[in-house]
């Protein structure tokens, strides 16, 4: 006999190997957890046994439709049940969620919609307008299933628009079976979702995600938020955006609740901490400034700490302590689209509460250490995929890689290749290596300024103008300039009812960088920002351009 004994006769089988999918965790909630509640929306209280019989219910519709593996069903849904609902339901026939961010135009929906081939659409009635001038430019024809949510506010800043389906998603439910045959996925590396990116430099690529790194996630969230047994997650969040980072499955997990909410709004926000113990939510700075700046009319008592995740910039040390002062313990993490959402998180050492606030500031700027479902993060430099030195100061791409890396781009080889060249995911941010591992973005590739010859980072100068206590928000981009080929400008929004001069700015900028890095032009304006609240570079430098 030959080869090694521990791969003689322990082949895989049904009874040890089964592919690694999130859509199980329901199903065991609602089995070991039946009565607890699952989602809470406005009115609504539903349980995990009701959650995984309406999500059943669903995918026995989309079946009976034909839905299948291969297909596409798309949802254009704010933050509510049957967003979670199709998270569990698409793919338990086989099929790939596809979720559309909500602020969308019409031309680029219409041109997902054909890219997907999207054979289902469930469009929340809020957005049925641009969801069916969308439609009209698309080439393909879905069933269109209207939801009209019946907890929507009657002050609700965005009117109702009109059925634009064939189908009353309430009643396409019902048409289900509550007892139907759900499928696990074939192989585990089958697509489970798909993410379209902002796609600011032309047409957006679509990011496949596959059921092993949903799943994977579920279990690197619930470590690395702290969820337990009794947690409660605030939905600011879209879920549209990398599939809620995961969260629409990690909470079956412990049996956690859902809290939704359509529309980001202090009030509401500080209404559901108090009222149903909020343990957990993650968002964007804004959903920050939003607490923060609430008038004490909207604010809400509560005796417990919110653990609030973030993955933009790393920031101010104002607002950290603000947040800490209201009630929230900040984590920072960093991911994108292609890797499911955050794949790094800023581990706290308990040492670094010792550092003076300076040198805690400095700890907080880092985005981190991998997740635990990440197998490998690195700073490299792109031609040689060579390490740079663990120095803190060699700049080089941030890059990935493991499970919970995007299968790659759909219908897109090319753009797939180039984003795994020499066996990494290439990030496109570029960044440096502590010497204790854990790494500090410095700029997006085409972010980076290039002055005289020196490389200016525009993070360095954004985290500058930020501890200017008038700015509320700020994006550092480059201007030709004839005589050092780019000097940096600030765009600069400030806090209501304050104000400073430009030349106040500048001076507070030369007060913490070295003069070449400071900004020679500062224009006062808001601050164009996606839903998910990061500030839209790409409109910044268009403006750059035309000054």
């Amino acid at each position: 006999m030959t080869g090694n004994a521990f791969e003689r006769d322990l082949d895989k089988n049904p009874a040890n190997h089964q592919p690694l999918t999130p859509l199980v965790l329901l199903e065991r909630a609602a089995k070991v957890f039946p009565d607890d509640v699952a989602i809470i929306h406005g009115s609504q209280r539903i349980t995990y046994a009701t959650f995984w019989e309406r999500s059943l219910k669903l995918a026995s519709a989309l079946a009976s439709h034909g839905i299948g593996k291969g297909d596409t069903v798309t949802v254009m849904l704010s933050n509510t049940p049957p967003m979670l609902e199709a998270h569990h339901a698409v793919p338990m026939t086989k099929a790939v969620l596809h979720s559309l961010n909500t602020r969308l135009d019409a031309a680029i929906i219409a041109f997902q919609l054909d890219h997907a081939e999207s054979r289902v659409v469930i469009v929340d009635r809020e957005f049925s307008g641009v969801m069916k001038e969308a439609l009209a430019l698309a080439s393909v024809k879905p069933l269109v299933i209207d939801y009209d949510d019946p907890d929507y506010a009657d002050d609700a800043p965005y009117p109702k628009g009109e059925r634009i389906g064939s189908a009353d998603y309430e009643e396409f439910l019902a048409s289900g079976d509550a007892g139907f045959a759900w499928s696990m996925p074939d192989d585990e590396w089958d697509a489970i979702a798909l993410n379209y990116t902002s796609g600011t430099t032309g047409n957006p690529k679509g990011v496949v995600y596959h059921h092993r790194g949903a799943a994977l996630m579920t279990y690197a969230n619930t470590v690395h938020a702290g969820l337990t047994r009794g947690s409660v997650y605030l939905w600011t969040l879209p879920m549209f955006h990398c599939n809620g980072w995961c969260f629409p499955w990690t909470l079956a997990l412990t049996a956690g609740t859902h809290v939704c909410l359509r529309w980001v709004r202090a009030k509401p926000m500080y209404d559901a901490i108090a009222d149903h113990g909020v343990t957990h939510l993650c968002g964007a700075p804004i959903v920050m400034s939003a607490l923060l700046n609430a008038p004490d009319e909207e604010k809400r008592d509560f005796s417990h700490t919110v653990t609030f995740n973030t993955a933009a910039a790393p920031p101010p040390e104002t607002v950290l302590s603000a947040m800490a002062e209201a009630g929230f313990a900040v984590t920072h993490l960093y991911g994108l689209t292609e890797t499911y959402g955050p794949a790094v998180v800023n581990e706290w050492k308990g040492e670094w509460d010792a550092l003076d606030g300076a040198g805690q500031a400095a700890r907080k700027a880092r985005q981190g250490v991998r997740y635990a479902a990440l197998e490998g993060l690195t700073v490299m430099d792109p031609e040689t995929m060579e390490e740079t030195p663990r120095d803190g100061e060699t700049i080089g791409e941030v890059m990935f890689r493991g499970n919970i890396v995007m299968k790659g781009y759909l219908k897109n080889r090319a753009a797939t290749e180039e984003a795994f060249a020499g066996g990494w995911f290439h990030s496109g941010d570029l960044g440096v290596m502590h010497p204790d591992g854990y790494i500090q973005l410095k700029d997006r590739s085409k972010d980076i300024i290039i002055s005289g010859g020196e490389n200016i980072s525009s993070i360095e100068v954004e985290d500058a103008l930020y501890k200017h206590p008038a700015i509320a928000a700020c994006g550092v981009v480059a201007k030709a300039d004839a005589k050092w080929g780019e000097t940096p400008v600030a765009f600069v929004e400030l806090k209501p009812g304050r104000s400073a001069e430009a030349e106040e700015i500048i001076a507070h900028c030369r007060s913490l960088l070295a003069h070449f890095k400071c900004p020679r032009t500062i224009i006062f304006s808001e601050i164009p920002k996606t839903s998910t609240g990061k500030i839209q570079k790409f409109r910044l430098r268009d403006q750059a351009r035309a000054l």
